[in-house]
């Protein structure tokens, strides 16, 4: 269960003030991964905004942000949601969370993919 002291270090982590978000929704509109989410971005923000942070944390969403900027580009608050998105994998990882183990990955996925984009990847889901 994250605390309201979690929520801080949240919000601490993304320095980001989710409280100026009026609820637009053109990040949401404007996301190349929203089809995938289970959560529109703009609902995510919505949940850290209520204190709803294990609602957030227990979305698909987080880990499908592909962090490519368009939202916080469209924000006319300035909100930068790749930053929120990216705090709440930490938060989620420091509670000892974990999307991806990287022991189950296929013997053809270590030995095909790209070195760089396995250690993005586990930078990113583990």
């Amino acid at each position: 269960m994250v605390s309201s002291e979690n929520r801080r270090k949240l919000l601490d982590i993304s320095g980001e003030d989710v409280t100026s978000c009026y609820q637009c929704g053109k990040c949401s509109a404007g996301c190349a991964m929203a089809a995938m989410m289970d959560l529109l971005p703009h609902q995510v923000i919505r949940l850290v905004q209520l204190g709803q942070v294990e609602e957030a944390l227990a979305s698909r969403t987080i880990w499908l942000c592909a962090s490519c900027l368009a939202c916080s580009a469209r924000c006319p608050r300035g909100v930068s949601l790749p930053n929120v998105m990216e705090s709440l994998r930490v938060t989620l990882l420091r509670l000892g969370g974990r999307h991806l183990d990287p022991v189950r990955l296929p013997a053809d996925v270590l030995e095909n993919a790209p070195e760089q984009a396995l250690v993005a990847g586990l930078r990113k889901y583990t």
